[in-house]
């Protein structure tokens, strides 16, 4: 059973927050909150609490399953791009330069590892040990 989380009009670039998705993408619940709390990137925070947000909508539809024994991952999590806001700075020569305030919209969806996955992850981790 998976969950979704969304988090909208945040006011960071997408470039910034994609290179924070990027970082626990596939990773599972509890590895990924360990990556983030200690991440220094500013969408790092927000990313965090928005896979809490996902764990609780998990639990919310899941209220007999416990978390440590669902085996959660981030299943999928993409960054696009939101609303821009036009400012004009003053420039030279009565100019005006446009500077562009980009946010963005992070959507989350986390779900519950197969045995199957779980068997080739732990195949994927011995290669990486050798």
């Amino acid at each position: 059973m998976e969950a979704v989380a969304k988090l909208r009009n945040v006011p960071t670039s997408p470039r910034k927050m994609r290179m924070v998705a990027d970082l626990v993408r596939g990773k599972s619940v509890a590895k990924a909150l360990g990556i983030l709390k200690f991440e220094a990137n500013v969408g790092a925070a927000k990313v965090e609490k928005l896979v809490l947000s996902a764990l609780a909508n998990w639990q919310q539809q899941n209220e007999d399953a416990r978390i440590e024994e669902a085996n959660l991952y981030i299943k999928t999590i993409f960054v696009d791009e939101g609303k821009m806001l036009k400012r004009l700075r003053p420039a030279p020569q009565g100019r005006g330069y446009r500077i562009r305030k980009r946010s963005n919209h992070v959507t989350l969806v986390i779900d519950s590892m197969t045995e199957e996955q779980l068997e080739q992850q732990s195949k994927k981790s011995k290669k990486a040990n050798k």
